[in-house]
């Protein structure tokens, strides 16, 4: 990759945290440099964080922007319906994501145009209120190995329920993402949900 390259990720962002302490977040992505896949970054109630990739571009690349105690390769699925995500990561993750309505602040995201919602100088205008407003929250900052990142949220719904494991424990109910993840510079909101979203990476080069 070019030095200064700027790689865009389009898709959709899960963040749930649970009342067993583990926290969940799952990347389903549609369009990026790497194809289709999907990726599950764990963190337990210890402060352990797990990468779950499905292949060694995916781990590579995701280790160079985010920061992790253990990767795992592993299959990494995600099935979606209006319901729900099914989220299936070998044996290590087992959960289903229920699904509610869009959020008030999903409907203020569609009402900025995709174009401008999905541009890096409008992560950089909104990312002071995403700091005051949600907790842990930054839409642009400098990740693992100096890349510049950008988050350009474009919808989001709620997360109304969780089902499902880590590794053979079951993760109990639904809760807060409490403490905020702490993969990289900026944690998904406190509240579950699902985020739409393209990301944008800028390398050193490798």
């Amino acid at each position: 990759m070019a030095p200064g390259q700027r790689l865009r990720f389009t898709g959709a962002i899960a963040g749930v945290g649970s009342t067993s302490g583990v926290r969940l977040v799952v990347g389903r992505w549609l369009e990026s440099p790497l194809g289709e896949f999907a990726d599950v970054m764990v963190e337990d109630g210890a402060g352990h964080r797990t990468l779950l990739a499905p292949n060694e571009a995916v781990a590579r690349f995701v280790t160079g922007t985010y920061a992790f105690d253990e990767v795992c390769l592993t299959p990494v699925s995600v099935t979606v319906t209006d319901a729900g995500w099914d989220v299936r990561a070998g044996d290590h993750v087992a959960a289903y994501l229920g699904l509610g309505r869009r959020m008030p602040l999903g409907w203020l995201l569609r009402g900025v145009p995709p174009r401008v919602a999905t541009s890096t100088t409008w992560a950089a205008l909104v990312d002071p209120v995403a700091r005051v407003a949600l907790r842990g929250v930054r839409t642009r900052g400098v990740a693992v190995e100096g890349r510049r990142e950008w988050y350009g949220a474009t919808d989001r719904h709620a997360v109304t329920s969780l089902t499902g494991s880590w590794r053979g424990s079951a993760l109990g109910d639904l809760a807060a993402v409490d403490p905020p993840c702490r993969f990289g510079f900026s944690s998904t909101p406190t509240r579950p949900g699902v985020t739409s979203v393209v990301t944008t990476v800028e390398v050193l080069g490798d």
